[in-house]
Parts: structure tokens; sequence; C-alpha cells
């Protein structure tokens, strides 16, 4: 009989705590294990007092800071459920020695059908006619194919990259702006890299793919939306802070911009009921990398990701 490890896990992720498949393979591994049970968000002291103790922990969207870490110095490993890191401050982590479990990629082909999703309903007016229907408006409206249309991708990672190999097949042309290059990958897919005010005015979809950082945090101001011609669309399924959803309003609302499509806001969940109630405007709770095949490629890299870690560096994770 294989004799399980005795180390104390946090599990402070409330959908990790409560998928039976996940917490059955957890506990497979490790015998000394404390769940979120309660279903609470963990943050400030009260997350504090659940780590104590804990020597390894699986967090998703906890914030993992100085603070944090100065008051549970007996904790070594954080594993991430899920892929996004602007969560985890990553120097204190170093200061702290406290090693990260981390995988990219893992819920990349569950975003980019969603991202295909909303490219299609906006182009095919969804939105729109849905809620006339629904009102009880019958009306034949004229909507658009994603194929043959120039679509710009900013931020080329794992993601962008899956995305791109879905393009291809709707015969798109592909835009992408990085800070990296990815000159193989570009010639083997036909991507055409280009800087980002010329993606933004060629582009007939726009979808964002970055992490969030002060580098990247408001990247579409209201400035760089203006760019965008009225019949394009924007898309983001990466993370809320990215674009001004105030100025993205105000061109939904004014005709400079076609629609738009948002799995992701600031604050979450969003309060700008105006924004969302919008006829061209298609809005989700935060799901891309929520499908049941997803999250169970999260929680296994997170379970993976208690022994296979190493610190924080400039280049780990890598950004998108």
């Amino acid at each position: 009989m294989t004799m399980k490890n005795e180390t104390p896990i946090g599990v402070a992720s409330r959908s990790f705590s409560r998928h039976p498949i996940l917490r059955a393979e957890l506990e497979a591994r490790y015998s000394n294990i404390k769940f979120n049970d309660e279903g609470i968000a963990l943050k400030g002291d009260a997350f504090i007092a659940y780590a104590k103790g804990c020597q390894k922990m699986i967090t998703a969207l906890e914030t993992i800071d100085d603070a944090f870490l100065s008051a549970v110095p007996e904790l070594e490993v954080i594993s991430k459920y899920g892929v996004g890191t602007d969560m985890l401050d990553k120097e204190a982590m170093i200061r702290h020695n406290v090693k990260l479990g981390w995988q990219g990629g893992v819920n990349k082909r569950s975003v980019t059908e969603l991202v295909i999703a909303f490219m299609t309903s906006l182009l095919h007016l969804v939105p729109q006619t849905d809620r006339e229907l629904r009102s009880g408006t019958w009306k034949n409206r004229k909507g658009r194919c994603l194929s043959g249309r120039t679509v710009g991708i900013v931020g080329c990672g794992h993601i962008g990259k899956d995305l791109t190999t879905i393009l291809n097949a709707f015969g798109c042309k592909v835009l992408a702006h990085d800070i990296k290059d990815f000159p193989e990958f570009y010639t083997n897919h036909g991507v055409k890299p280009v800087d980002l005010e010329t993606l933004l005015k060629e582009s007939d979809v726009v979808t964002l793919h970055l992490p969030l950082d002060n580098s990247t945090r408001n990247i579409l101001n209201a400035d760089r939306l203006a760019l965008m011609r009225e019949d394009a669309l924007l898309i983001n399924a990466a993370r809320g802070g990215l674009v001004d959803e105030q100025a993205l309003k105000q061109m939904l609302k004014d005709g400079r911009l076609a629609g738009a499509a948002l799995d992701v806001f600031d604050p979450e969940p969003p309060t700008d009921q105006e924004l969302i109630n919008l006829p061209n405007f298609l809005a989700t709770p935060h799901i891309g990398g929520s499908s049941e095949e997803a999250i169970l490629a999260m929680g296994r890299s997170a379970i993976d990701g208690l022994d296979n870690n190493k610190l924080p560096s400039e280049d780990y994770p890598p950004a998108g």
C-alpha cells in the first residue's frame, strides 16, 4: 500500500474544494488536507487564519502578498489553480522563499472556444436579435461572417496561439501584437506581427489575451479605442482592467464601435448595468476557463504543482 504524503495542505479555492474528482485525486496523494468547505471568499485576516499551519496551498483568486506571507512563515509552496498570476506578488514570494507551482495554457481551448462564440455571436447580431425576439419583435437582421475577416490578437501567448489555429480554419487574416516575438509560429500560421495602433486600425475583430500588470492596465484607453473602426468588434476574455469600460460604453452608445463582448470586468461582478444592458454588448461572468474539461486540467495541474514548483522569477511564469 502506497503511503500518503502527510505534509499539511490547504485548499483555498472554493471551486476546487467542492469538486469531487479533484478532491479525491488530491486525497489519494495527501492525508493532511484542509478544504474550504464553508465556501468563503478568503481574504485578509480570514485568509491568514485559514492558512495557518499549512506548508503548501492551492489558491485561485486569493491575494498572495507580503502581509499574507509574513503572517504564515511556515508556508513553502503556492500552487496555482488557474493560469492568471496578477494576484501573486512574485517579489514577495521570492523574499519569503515561497515556491510557485504553475502551468500555462491548461485552459486555453476553453477560452478559445468562448472567444470564437463571442466573435460569431456579435458578427451575426445574436445579442440584438435575441433581445428583440424576447420582446416580441421579429426582425430579420443582416449579419456578417467570421470567415475571411481580419482578427487582431493582442497577446499571442498560449491562448493567442491556440486561437490562431482555429482562426486559420476560418480563413481569417490574423494580426498579432506581443512584447515577445514568435517568428516561427507566425510564419507557420500566416500571422502578421504589427504594432498595437496598426492592429486596432486594421482589425475587424480585436481580442485581448494579456495578463494584467502595470504595463497592461488600461492598455485600451479612450484614445486607443478611438482608433478602431466603427464596424469593428472588441472582445476581452483575459482580465478586467485592460479596457476603459466607461470609454467603451460611450463608443457603443454612440455607434462608434459595432459591438463588444466581455467575460471579465473591473470590478467583478460588474456594477455598470447600463453597459451590460446595451443591445450591442455581450457579457458573461468570467466563464472562459470554466468548462468541465478546463477545470479538471487546472485542478490536476494545481495538484502536480504541490510537488513540481520553483521560485518565481522575471520570466516565470511567462507573461501571456
